[in-house]
Order: structure tokens, then C-alpha cells, then sequence
């Protein structure tokens, strides 16, 4: 688990300070306190810009002193074994726009945060993934199959990369060289078969775990991916050479793992989830949640971060999230108004008063 937080300059908080924590955590305070920005900031210990996609420059604490303006950093211990090791993520004040990763004191790639930690979370803002983008919804799965396999990150970066660059050719004026398209979109199909194989793989054991668990008093969600890529690289690299006239003539990549969507859809009845209710939208994205924690479980430690997560569930739901989350084996950290709703949590957990950006320990909940 994360212990020995530390909190520098980071949105409200000043310096801000979290030790003793358990498997559970909440953070109690009014709205504004700052207690999603504690959140977020435990979301950058994994790959990515975190839970709010923030950029860096908008994270720095507003009235900070000059020597601190426009830098900030967070660390934790991870306490995984015998001996603690300290992560932390920071940006300096003269470097605002690099963010630097550590692990005990040495340089780490962002991208390699995932071999030590897997980190979930779910915000309210989340609420709208079945009616949002599609782009949304491809970074809800990628961050679930990060979680299982820390190399997506590598070929998500690899891939992401190479398309760039192949869009920058198909949106310039000039005929791109055919053997430089060729050793392009290689290296493409090598990184996006491999993605589009560990989002297959993910969606499967998904379907499995949601499958397997019917009687937690949650709606129950079917996953598919659409149009779904192929994860065969020689047939990726196929469809993009036949497809450069048509890429050309739209200036970008038309088709390709950049290009998924998460298809969900209501168990039993068939609908989409975005002509569902508001209530069952919520109930399918707590599913899927807590689905993938299960599986997420066990390789590395697990975190949670679950935003505002009891607000709008009745007491016999909020049991059944409660057990669920417990035999994740994950910490969990969730964020609410008042401690109420947490009476039923099966186990004492830390709880911090966060108020104006200051976090103070309390005894009970």
C-alpha cells in the first residue's frame, strides 16, 4: 500500500501530509476542500496525465511563493515487502513542462510506473463514458489493460509515435516516400497488434469475471470492442498501405487501434449503455470496476481511487461495494461530504478532515 504521502504544492495543498494509512482511506470535507486533487495526485503514480488529464502547468499551486511557482511534487511510500520504497513525481520550477518519475532516489520512465503499482480510479465525470468520446473510452480500457500487462504502455507509446509521424506525412503537400511509409507503418503494426491483443485479451477476462459474479446488486454490462483492429501485424500494415489514398486524401490515419471504441451494453436485454438510465450507467461502470480490480489483484499492488463513489447509492449497494472492494485486496481511497455513508466499510480505516488544502488525521470515523 501507499504510505507517507507527501503533497508539495500540488493545486490547494501546500504541504500536505498522509501517514498510518490501511487498506481503507477516506478523505471527509466540504466541496472544494481539496480532496479530489489528493486523488489526482495518487493518480500520477501512474502512467499518463492522471484522473483529471491535467496539464502539468495547471497542477502547480495557484499563490505559491516564487521560488515554488509553477512546481510541484508528490511521494509516497509503496510498501509491497521487507523494505518501503519511496516513488515520488515532480515538476521543477525550471522545467515546468517535464515531469519527473523516481523510484529510491533514481530516474524512472513515466511509462514504467506500471511495473511497480497498478492504479484504478472512478469520478464522477466518469458518469458520462457511455455517452462521452470514443477517444474517452479507449483511454477507460487501455488504463484497464495497463493495470494487467505494464508493456501496453510501451506500445502504446511506440504506436502513438509512429502514427504521428505517418499522419504528418499523409497531411503534407508532398508524396511521402513509399519505403519510408513502408518502414512506418511496420513499426506501427508491431506495437498496434500488440495492442489491440492485450485489449482483446482484457475484454475477454472482463466478460469472465462479470460473468462469474451474479449476485452482487449491480447491473451487469456485456463488453465488445468496435470495429476492433486486427492483432495481426502483417494484416495492419496490409490495411494501411491499401488505405494511403484514402489516408492522403483525408490527411490522417482512417483506421487502425487508434481508432476502437468500448461497445457496453446492458446483460440480458441487449441495450447500449448510452440509452440507459443514469442509475444503470452508474451500476455498469461500478461493475466493471470492481471486475477488473479482481483481476488486477495479486501480480502487483493494487490502488483505488474511487471519487464521490457512495454518494448516490442506497445503503444495501453500498454493503455489497464495501465487501467487494475488500476481497479485492486492493487500498482503497475514496473522498465524501460527511463519514456516514462508510458505517458499513468491514474494516477501520484511516480518515483525514481535508479542509482548504490541509488534511488532518482523525481517530474515528
Amino acid at each position: 500500500m501507499l504510505d507517507r504521502i507527501r503533497l508539495s504544492d500540488f493545486r490547494n495543498h501546500a504541504a500536505t501530509r498522509l501517514e498510518g494509512t490501511g487498506r481503507f482511506n477516506l478523505l471527509i470535507g466540504a466541496n472544494g476542500a481539496g480532496k479530489t486533487n489528493v486523488l489526482e495526485a495518487l493518480s500520477l503514480f501512474a502512467p499518463g496525465r492522471g484522473l483529471r488529464r491535467a496539464q502539468l502547468s495547471d497542477i502547480a499551486r495557484e499563490g505559491a511563493d516564487e521560488h515554488a511557482s509553477g512546481g510541484f511534487a508528490v511521494g509516497a511510500d509503496l510498501v509491497s515487502g521487507v523494505t518501503p520504497v519511496r516513488i515520488g513525481t515532480a515538476v521543477r520550477v525550471d522545467a515546468p513542462g517535464r515531469r519527473i518519475v523516481q523510484a529510491s532516489g533514481a530516474p524512472l520512465p513515466a511509462s514504467r510506473l506500471a511495473e511497480w503499482l497498478s492504479i484504478g480510479w472512478l469520478t464522477p465525470a466518469m458518469d458520462r463514458l457511455f455517452t462521452d468520446s470514443a477517444g474517452n473510452r479507449r483511454r477507460f480500457l487501455d488504463r484497464m489493460v495497463l493495470a494487467l500487462d505494464p508493456v501496453h504502455a510501451t506500445h502504446s507509446s511506440r504506436y502513438d509515435k509512429a502514427l504521428r509521424e505517418r499522419n504528418r506525412l499523409m497531411g503534407g503537400d508532398a508524396r511521402p516516400d513509399p519505403q519510408w511509409l513502408d518502414a512506418l507503418e511496420r513499426e506501427m503494426a508491431e506495437a498496434g497488434a500488440a495492442i489491440a491483443a492485450g485489449r482483446a485479451a482484457t475484454v475477454a477476462r472482463l466478460s469472465e469475471e462479470l460473468a462469474r459474479v451474479r449476485d452482487a446488486p449491480f447491473a451487469r454490462p456485456s463488453l465488445a470492442i468496435e470495429p476492433a483492429a486486427p492483432a495481426d501485424a502483417g494484416e495492419l500494415a496490409d490495411l494501411w498501405r491499401k488505405g494511403r489514398p484514402a489516408d492522403r486524401a483525408a490527411g490522417r490515419t482512417l483506421v487502425g487501434p487508434h481508432r476502437d471504441d468500448l461497445a457496453v451494453a446492458m446483460s440480458g436485454t441487449g441495450r447500449a449503455a448510452a440509452e440507459c438510465s443514469t442509475g444503470e450507467q452508474k451500476a455498469m461502470l461500478i461493475a466493471i470496476t470492481l471486475a477488473h480490480a479482481g483481476l488486477a489483484a495479486g501480480s502487483r499492488p493494487l490502488v483505488l481511487l474511487l471519487d464521490e463513489v457512495a454518494a448516490h447509492l442506497d445503503p444495501v449497494r453500498r454493503a455489497a461495494l464495501y465487501e467487494r472492494l475488500a476481497v479485492t485486496g486492493a487500498q482503497v481511497w475514496m473522498t465524501g461530504t460527511e463519514a456516514e455513508p462508510f458505517s458499513s466499510l468491514p474494516e477501520r480505516p484511516g480518515v483525514w478532515r481535508v479542509t482548504a488544502g490541509a488534511a488532518e488525521r482523525l481517530e474515528q470515523v
